[in-house]
């Protein structure tokens, strides 16, 4: 498949790492030389510098032969415009772009999309997609990270280990025998630094990062074992009413159960918008990092601060602060992915990467038949795909224990028909089923190859 990415960013250098792995033909175009420069340099990429939505640069790129156009860069009104030449000079058949204004996702014009209108296939939402992992986090207040798989049945839990965990120094294959009806599986460990694939024999220790992919009926009884507790969120404190903060707490007050949420604005114009958006979030205007408003907010009697301000520096040292005065719970917004080894000696107990949520959500839409969804792990350290088995694939008929994966990939999950399995060797796979495996970032290729992701996009 021949892919345009406009945009050479971290979100755009991320997608291009994805498809080039998968043997496409990419090329990348940004008007920062030195970013095209980075791209071409790291990636088997081609690159041109110049502005995206320019139809003689587009036309250099390949665009009379391409097979979708990605327009990722900084300006939603260059993405638009980009798809819109896409479209009407060269006819690229996909066209996605990523939109930031709240004005251009309103749903009463969606109409504007139309390939008589303004032909986007996919509109992806950056600050959409945070706000839906920030609301992720809140309802599995006990992990660092966590997504959805296999249509909200099966969820992916980051679980910090602490030394009152009580399955330390077990070996997992243990763990699998002493909790046989646990439908849960660890598939990643990060310990000292480094992200690998558990093997059965491996054990356990306090300050281990585990990733466990669970059913989603099994999640409390998979936090107790790894010796965390549930608590109900009732109170939530979000630093930022820009649109990540007033969407999750326009969320947290549609909901069925009472959450009491107040939103802290360090901006007079966004606080007051989120005021009258809001019904009965109380919102603040004011420093969120100010410990006297922190505490007018009633930060010592919040279950949970989500700090979600567009300045890294200010959600760690809010969700700090909020630490020190009590608050059982922090949650950083990160875009810097240098900055993620500070989670643990600040004691933030989870992060959001925005980067990382927009890659996934655009590797989501782009991807066809086998592959159903991505979802990156840290600084693109490795991937939880899941994929539907098809009857040309390597993998359907076969037991796990005889498939020859990658040392670095683990099953996490599987799906016949509408049944969620915890997969052991003796599993089979046959065509039709879903599955979702962990793979760490060296072994995508030679995963989706088993998939055979690169023949059947369309």
């Amino acid at each position: 498949m021949k892919v345009i990415i406009c945009g050479a960013g971290q979100v755009g250098w991320q997608i291009a790492r994805h498809l080039s792995g998968e043997r496409n033909d990419v090329t990348v175009v940004d008007n920062n030389p030195d970013l095209v420069r980075r791209a071409t340099d790291t990636l088997d990429v081609q690159g041109i510098a110049g502005h995206a939505s320019y139809p003689d640069i587009l036309d250099r790129a390949g665009a009379r032969d391409a097979d979708m156009v990605i327009a990722a860069t900084h300006s939603d009104e260059v993405n638009m415009v980009t798809c819109q030449v896409a479209h009407s000079v060269f006819e690229v058949p996909r066209k996605i772009a990523r939109l930031r204004a709240q004005s251009y996702l309103n749903a009463i014009y969606s109409d504007l999309y139309r390939r008589d209108h303004l032909p986007i296939d996919v509109v992806i939402s950056p600050e959409r997609e945070v706000a839906e992992a920030a609301l992720r986090r809140l309802a599995a207040p006990a992990a660092f990270d966590t997504e959805l798989f296999l249509g909200g049945k099966a969820q992916l839990l980051g679980i910090q280990l602490d030394e009152d965990c009580p399955v330390l120094n077990t070996p997992l294959r243990q763990l699998t025998d002493l909790f046989s009806t646990l439908r849960a599986i660890v598939v990643g460990v990060r310990r000292g630094g480094k992200l690998f694939a558990p093997a059965p024999g491996d054990q356990l220790y306090a300050d281990d990062q585990v990733y466990v992919m669970s059913h989603f009926e099994d999640m409390t009884r998979t936090f107790e074992i790894f010796g965390k507790t549930v608590h109900t969120q009732e109170r939530v404190v979000i630093i930022g009413g820009g649109n990540i903060g007033l969407a999750v707490a326009k969320a947290l007050e549609g909901r069925a159960e009472r959450l009491r949420a107040r939103v802290i604005e360090k901006n007079r114009a966004c606080a007051e918008h989120a005021a009258d958006a809001l019904e009965r979030t109380i919102v603040l205007h004011g420093d969120g990092m100010n410990r006297d408003l922190l505490a007018e907010a009633g930060i010592e009697r919040a279950d949970a601060i989500l700090a979600v301000t567009d300045d890294d520096n200010t959600n760690l040292l809010a969700s700090v602060r909020a630490k020190q005065a009590g608050c059982p719970m922090a949650i950083a917004l990160v875009n810097d992915p240098t900055l993620l080894p500070l989670m643990e000696p600040l004691e933030i107990d989870a992060y959001i990467n925005p980067r990382a949520t927009t890659v996934s959500s655009i590797l989501r839409h782009i991807r066809h038949g086998r592959v159903r969804a991505v979802y990156s792990i840290g600084d693109a350290e490795a991937e939880v795909i899941e994929a539907q088995i098809l009857s040309p694939s390597s993998l359907a008929g076969r037991q796990i224990r005889d498939i020859d994966f990658p040392e670095g990939v683990l099953v996490g999950a599987l799906m016949k028909g509408d049944e969620i399995i915890k997969p052991t060797g003796d599993t089979r796979i046959d065509e039709g089923d879903v599955i979702v495996v962990f793979t760490l970032a060296a072994d995508v290729p030679e995963v989706e190859q088993l998939f055979q992701v690169s023949i059947d996009f369309f």
